[in-house]
């Protein structure tokens, strides 16, 4: 359900600016372009669930279920709980608003597109660094 300023009740305090408030999703925050690859990634295949900006244009964060933080080990990317209000994501914005089709992103999908976007990028550094 969203409300009439575009924010889910619940999950982002509603409207515009709003963040995830410890509501026990899992956040994966990733640099912003290997993140803007991903969401690229994901949306050709499995899907992509709710993706957050930071506004600075740094990072974006994923969410994804609770517990992941708990193994999350890819290099380039933090996981942490939302759990008891620290998840709190202040100035954030939706990138990806939340929606019924995905609550939350796979954490295998996105581990595997985060990987190919790290590989996509890496590779796009390298070719312009050449030419």
């Amino acid at each position: 359900m969203v409300d009439s300023m575009g924010g889910t009740p619940g999950v982002d305090g509603g409207g515009v600016g709003g963040g995830v408030e410890g509501d026990g999703r899992d956040i994966v925050t990733v640099p912003a372009r290997q993140g803007l690859e991903a969401v690229d990634i994901l949306r050709l295949g499995a899907g992509v669930g709710p993706v957050l900006h930071d506004r600075s244009g740094d990072s974006l964060e994923f969410l994804v279920p609770p517990g992941t933080a708990d193994g999350w080990d890819v290099p380039g990317s933090s996981c942490r709980s939302s759990r008891g209000g620290g998840g709190r994501v202040a100035g954030a914005g939706w990138l990806v608003p939340p929606h019924t089709d995905a609550a939350v992103n796979d954490p295998v999908t996105l581990r595997a597109a985060l990987d190919e976007a790290a590989r996509n990028v890496e590779l796009a550094e390298g070719f312009t660094e050449s030419a």
